[in-house]
């Protein structure tokens, strides 16, 4: 089978188990991994391929700022993302499925507040804050 056709049978399996998220917010997280992981410079052969919560959501961010802009919060919500927290079910989801590994310290905790939707993707957007214009 197919990367690709492997990746969407764990995909489908994970939205009959659970329907919050919709296909879209996981597609996102595994791209975004990958885009942080460029970013970082650690998808190398001599490099780990490990991020932290941290560095991930850094990469959610920074990778809907630029495909989204100013509506990346508005994005997000509408896949049923509401906060970084929610983005940790995602990626937890992911690991039960197969499609991430962890190491013995990921935990789900590690991705409750680290940003908050207004505060770190709309008011500190690069080209200001929506809300005020």
């Amino acid at each position: 089978m197919s990367n690709h056709l492997q990746r969407l049978t764990r995909l489908t399996e994970i939205l009959g188990r659970d329907r919050r998220y919709k296909l879209e917010a996981y597609l996102f997280v595994i791209e975004a991994l990958n885009y942080e992981l460029e970013h970082l410079r650690l998808n190398t052969p001599r490099k780990r391929c490990h991020l932290t919560a941290r560095e991930l959501l850094e990469g959610i961010r920074a990778l809907g700022w630029e495909r989204y802009g100013r509506l990346a919060k508005d994005v997000f919500e509408s896949w049923g993302v509401h906060s970084s927290a929610d983005f940790g079910e995602i990626v937890f989801n992911l690991i039960e499925a197969g499609e991430f590994t962890k190491t013995d310290e990921d935990r789900k905790e590690d991705f409750v507040g680290v940003f908050d939707f207004d505060r770190d993707l709309v008011k500190a957007y690069p080209l200001g804050d929506a809300s005020k214009n």
